[in-house]
């Protein structure tokens, strides 16, 4: 039997991150995955340079793939730098990818990239987010949630 994995990543350095996907989408479920690159793009994304601020994740062929995620070339790359946008395989169990399958495919979820880091051991890894899309109205209602909590917050320094 495997250990069960820890509730948050241990992540070491944050390269990018996409910090509108938590109002876009309400967050069902999150995973770990490793991502397969190449050298230029691991020194690219090293130098703190990469984006995923247009990405999402697709299942097809048997694997995940990371869709419009932006890793610059690497300024001192030679004739065999990589492509800045291609598609990018995400390493999953088989049994994660059947999950994050079944639930796009049933239930209308959405598979988007929350952040690229690297962890203790200096892999590249992708948290990824098992998400529903929010409508207008569930926006306003987190905005006024927000808020309210940080004018409570205030009232409470002030107070105490």
């Amino acid at each position: 039997m495997s250990r069960p994995k820890p509730a948050t990543f241990d992540k070491k350095k944050i390269v990018a991150e996409n910090r509108r996907a938590r109002f876009e989408y309400s967050i069902e479920d999150k995973f770990e995955a490793g991502i397969v690159l190449t050298g230029t793009e691991v020194k690219s994304l090293r130098f703190g340079e990469g984006s995923i601020a247009e990405s999402y994740a697709e299942v097809n062929e048997g694997g995940v793939w990371l869709i419009n995620s932006n890793v610059p070339e690497f300024s001192h790359g030679n004739r065999f730098n990589h492509e800045p946008r291609r598609p990018r395989k995400l390493l999953l169990h088989e049994r994660e990818i059947n999950k994050l399958h079944g639930a796009v495919a049933r239930q209308g979820m959405t598979l988007v990239p929350l952040s690229v880091y690297f962890n203790g051991q200096g892999r590249a890894k992708v948290e990824l987010a098992l998400a529903k899309g929010r409508k207008d109205h569930d926006k306003r209602a987190a905005i006024k949630e927000r808020e309210w909590k940080r004018e409570a917050g205030r009232v409470l320094r002030e107070r105490g």
